[in-house]
């Protein structure tokens, strides 16, 4: 069997996306390329957003290629499914672009939490929910309907939507190679905010053994799980050799895991530097020196909120008071030397917005970036859409939760990496608009 990857060139004109808008490493088609490969079938990946290529160059590579399986997701990059364009516009153009006759299947965070809804606007004939690069490969070799994750529409119209999610063991994702991919067309260093270098995104573990009420991830990518550190090692010497110099870990969490250390001190040993997401209450003074030694130039740290109350509210399970934070970030920044340090914040009614000026002006004196508190956007599938709405995510999850957050703003209002007069998700979808683009 043939499999076809397309990683979209990925458009946000008109979105609330929040999320970085430079190419990613397709972790996830990668993955799944790989198992394919293993099980003896034939994988072509083609990353547009990477290498910059037209849709019509698209169409003629998979054309010449006659997959028996095209696969595309409703998001941009594994990092980028916790927060996705809520919008389906990009792969609904791709998916009408490219003839073929091959099977259809759409992946992603919009597939895991309204299976139904991503199945009508794609013209997908498959969608998986959850992790998928395991159920990719044995759409070849069982039937669907026995497959975790697997949902789509029978011969006679109706649907099948699967009861479990997809959930692959990393034990079984063997480290990556990379022959497959464009290293060196990709420059962008996640979350670096200075000098210069090439960069590449990571996975060490997957998942989070937290529930925070903000959270989008229950529907993928939920139970923490870590990859064997021999792996995550061959894949960072493979990247380094082609001239790599810096690694972002697209875990959801990263420092949780029982081998983290082990793997610093020997990230340590190499010519390269490293940036994560990660909550400062995972670390102390110890270990937050390790960072240092292990090269750490890039840490985002989740606070939410500058109250005890606000992190419980949020669900945060933080032992840890706001002084101790305060105190552990700023040691982050001027005793383990990590260059950058930024501490992000939620809206919440439970902080006084002068105490968040002041909290903000003293980090900043010490050179930790804060973010200003944002609203949350209720994304369907996380504990805050159902306590927003009162139910679980039905086909028209994302234009509720979408509408709901639009409603948080006045026009001005919208952070600066967000487009200022965003669209509804109606216009963005609509087919006629999108073919006049």
């Amino acid at each position: 069997m043939k499999y076809a990857f397309v990683n979209p060139k990925w458009s946000f004109t008109g979105s609330t996306y929040f999320g970085c808008r430079d190419p990613h490493y397709p972790l996830e088609l990668l993955f799944a390329a790989q198992k394919v490969e293993n099980a003896g079938h034939a994988p072509l990946l083609v990353d547009a957003q990477n290498d910059d290529l037209a849709l019509e160059e698209v169409k003629r590579r998979v054309a010449e290629f006659e997959p028996d399986f095209l696969v595309i997701p409703s998001a941009p990059s594994y990092l980028f499914w916790r927060c996705p364009p809520p919008e389906l516009r990009v792969p609904m153009d791709y998916f009408r672009a490219i003839e073929t006759s091959a099977t259809k299947v759409c992946i992603g965070p919009h597939a895991s939490a309204t299976p139904a809804a991503v199945l009508r606007k794609t013209g997908a004939d498959i969608v998986i929910k959850g992790e998928p690069e395991q159920a990719i490969f044995e759409l070849a070799t069982k039937p669907w309907e026995q497959i975790d994750g697997v949902c789509y529409r029978r011969g006679d119209g109706s649907l099948h939507i699967s009861p479990t999610l997809a959930v692959v063991d990393m034990k079984t994702l063997t480290a990556l190679d990379f022959s497959n991919y464009s290293i060196e067309r990709h420059a962008h260093r996640h979350h670096v905010f200075f000098g210069e270098g090439r960069g590449a995104e990571l996975e060490f573990a997957r998942g989070c053994p937290w529930n925070c009420y903000f959270c989008n991830k229950q529907l993928f990518r939920n139970k923490f799980r870590e990859r064997p550190v021999d792996a995550i090692l061959s894949e960072i010497d493979a990247v380094i050799a082609r001239g790599v110099n810096y690694v972002y870990f697209i875990d959801e969490i990263f420092g949780v895991g029982k081998n983290v250390r082990m793997l610093l001190e020997e990230i340590s040993k190499r010519n390269v530097s490293i940036g994560f997401q990660t909550r400062i209450d995972l670390w102390d003074e110890d270990s937050l020196d390790l960072l240092g030694r292990a090269h750490c130039i890039s840490m985002e740290c989740g606070i939410e909120s500058i109250t005890e109350e606000g992190r419980e509210e949020l669900n945060k399970n933080c032992r840890m008071t706001t002084e101790r934070i305060t105190e552990l970030l700023i040691y982050a920044k001027e005793k383990a030397g990590i260059p950058w340090v930024q501490a992000n914040l939620i809206l919440t009614d439970k902080d006084d917005k002068n105490e968040i000026h002041r909290w903000q002006d003293n980090l900043k004196s010490h050179g930790v970036w804060v973010s200003e508190p944002v609203p949350m956007f209720p994304f369907p599938g996380s504990p805050l859409y159902s306590q927003t709405f009162g139910a679980a995510p039905d086909d028209n999850a994302w234009e509720r939760a979408h509408s709901h957050y639009m409603s948080q703003f006045r026009e001005g209002d919208w952070s600066d990496i967000q487009e200022q007069l965003p669209r509804s998700i109606a216009e963005l979808e609509s087919v006629e608009e999108n073919a006049a683009r």
